[in-house]
């Protein structure tokens, strides 16, 4: 029998105001994503000397349902940055990670992300899409499932981030 997985909205670890300040910009760039006919989710990574990188969502203009923000954002800042520089990143996102977009991260070697918006909270929002049931799946349990260490803090700003997918994905393209 699974354990009973914890309440996402009671762990507020390690968030900070520098934390919120970036989130606040990631939700900033969601808005962006929904005004340029995307999904309302965006990240941006903040390097250990203050370098900012942004990813926006390119689900709907691209055509690929693999354009999530964080996942966008993972190959800009991977061609960019060294390991030791992803490192010692954070990747700010909007709306928790997906497993795929846990995975991007995972594999790129970010060392730590912080989130707006619990995935849980979002699957109360976006029941299926496109016919599909969303992925329960919460970015710690994907990365406690790898070898190496990614810190996790959040959720955060929760009101905030949920309010950039009000009405959106009632008439989702």
């Amino acid at each position: 029998m699974n354990a009973p997985r914890p309440d996402p909205v009671a762990d507020l670890t390690l968030i900070s105001a520098s934390d919120e300040t970036h989130l606040t910009r990631a939700i900033d760039v969601a808005r962006l994503s929904r005004a340029n006919g995307n999904h309302p989710f965006g990240a941006i990574l903040v390097t250990g000397d203050g370098t900012i990188i942004e990813g926006q969502n390119s689900v709907v203009t691209a055509g690929d349902p693999t354009g999530h923000a964080e996942t966008n954002l993972v190959r800009l800042a991977s061609a960019r940055l060294s390991k030791d520089e992803l490192r010692a990143s954070t990747l700010y996102t909007s709306t928790e990670p997906c497993v795929m977009c846990s995975g991007a991260i995972y594999w790129a070697g970010i060392g730590r992300v912080a989130y707006a918006l619990p995935e849980r909270m979002l699957g109360e929002m976006v029941p299926e899409q496109d016919g599909e049931p969303t992925l329960d799946l919460p970015c710690r349990e994907v990365f406690a499932r790898g070898g190496n260490a990614v810190v996790v803090a959040g959720p955060a700003l929760i009101d905030e981030a949920a309010d950039v997918h009000a009405g959106f994905w009632d008439a989702a393209p």
